[in-house]
């Protein structure tokens, strides 16, 4: 009995590391739709600037990529009107 806890204990935590959640912490990614939600606090690149990267701060409004991925970024509008591409988390 002890084992066979010990065995579905290991297979939730690796079930756990494998969808990315490690305790109450999300680790999320850029590039990936579902990591990203309206309300969320993120760094853009607008298109203008996206020679100078120059990162703009804001709340996402309204997400516009439809793909599931994005290398660069999943493009979004903030709650000001910007677009571009999130490059990061605040």
């Amino acid at each position: 009995m002890f084992v066979r806890s010990c065995i579905l204990i290991k297979m939730k935590f690796l079930d756990i590391i494998s969808k990315n959640i490690l305790g109450d912490n999300l680790i999320r990614d850029h590039r990936e739709r579902e990591d990203i939600i309206p309300g969320l606090k993120v760094k853009i690149v607008l298109k203008k600037d996206q020679r100078t990267g120059t990162r703009t701060i804001g709340v996402v409004k309204k997400l516009l990529t439809s793909s599931k991925y994005h290398p660069r970024g999943i493009k979004v509008m903030l709650e000001d009107g910007q677009v571009g591409r999130v490059q990061e988390f605040v």
